[in-house]
């Protein structure tokens, strides 16, 4: 498939680039590692007159590992998270998750910010943000601000980001004695999750304390799953407790379809992920590279 004719531009600074997508409005779209856009392009279901790249802007990349948080700009690609030490040493779930995004190819291109941005409700980051409580850094023509990530994803393809606003860094805390999981159920083609689930637990003196479960995949948007974090300060792993967790996960959210997954089987492989997900965590094994 061939897109639309458009022009393209690479911006030299961030401000440069705000002020293209502000003069130009809906008639541009930004441009990172391309791997969302492209496609959409060739499909002819996005059709930018102006294409802006903003993958080599310096605004936009580094990596500060800090004791409390780290800070990771948002065209760092999804290879550099899953090969990172010290990343992986404060937040072992990065590369837990980043290893099983697509492909070698993708994850060497690929950004954090513009996955983020994409906002694909079957995509893998969506999930590891929510979990681990992240605040995504966002600059626009007219000023900056900060969004949770529990604020930030609204809908199908639908977020927070408001017209010509690009996310410029990603803030995720740093907590101790976190035990943590993802588990997917890859679709065989496009290696998107058609279920994916991150659990981050919390343990004190050996005994879990809480945590965080987010879901991607299931809905129109990757979502916490509130009613059984509640639960999660009683986890010890016995199954009538995981049973009841499973329930409160996925109680009240309407599934997505497609040909690969109607409702009842999408929920069947929720549940599924879930539970391994608890119990990778629990157990402090993390299948970074097994099939689910």
């Amino acid at each position: 498939m061939i897109p639309s004719a458009f022009d393209y531009v690479r911006p030299d600074s961030l401000s440069d680039a705000l002020a293209l997508l502000a003069r130009h409005r809906d008639a541009a779209k930004p441009m990172s590692g391309g791997h969302s856009l492209l496609p959409m392009m060739k499909l002819r279901l996005a059709a930018p007159d102006l294409v802006v790249d903003v993958n080599e802007l310096g605004e936009l990349h580094g990596i500060t590992v800090g004791r409390n948080e780290v800070v990771v700009g948002a065209a760092t690609t999804h290879a550099t998270l899953e090969h990172h030490p010290e990343v992986a040493a404060a937040l072992p779930l990065m590369p837990v998750v980043a290893c099983q995004i697509a492909d070698a190819t993708v994850r060497n291109r690929g950004t954090l910010g513009g996955s983020l941005a994409h906002a694909d409700p079957s995509a893998d980051w969506p999930a590891a943000m929510l979990a681990q409580n992240a605040v995504f850094e966002v600059a626009g023509s007219s000023g900056s601000r900060s969004i949770a990530a529990r604020d930030f994803f609204k809908g199908l393809f639908e977020t927070a980001l408001q017209p010509g606003e690009l996310i410029v860094a990603v803030r995720i805390p740093v907590a101790a004695n976190t035990r943590v999981a993802y588990r997917k159920f890859r679709h065989p083609a496009s290696g998107y999750a058609v279920v994916g689930v991150a659990v981050v637990l919390d343990y004190d003196k050996g005994r879990c304390g809480g945590g965080c479960i987010a879901i991607t995949g299931f809905a129109d948007h990757a979502f916490r799953a509130e009613r059984a974090e509640a639960e999660l300060s009683k986890h010890v792993g016995e199954p009538s407790h995981i049973e009841r967790l499973l329930d409160l996960a996925f109680d009240g959210v309407a599934p997505i379809e497609d040909r690969f997954a109607d409702a009842e089987y999408r929920l069947q492989l929720a549940r599924t992920m879930l539970r391994r997900a608890l119990a990778d965590a629990q157990s402090s094994f993390n299948p970074a590279r097994s099939a689910a």
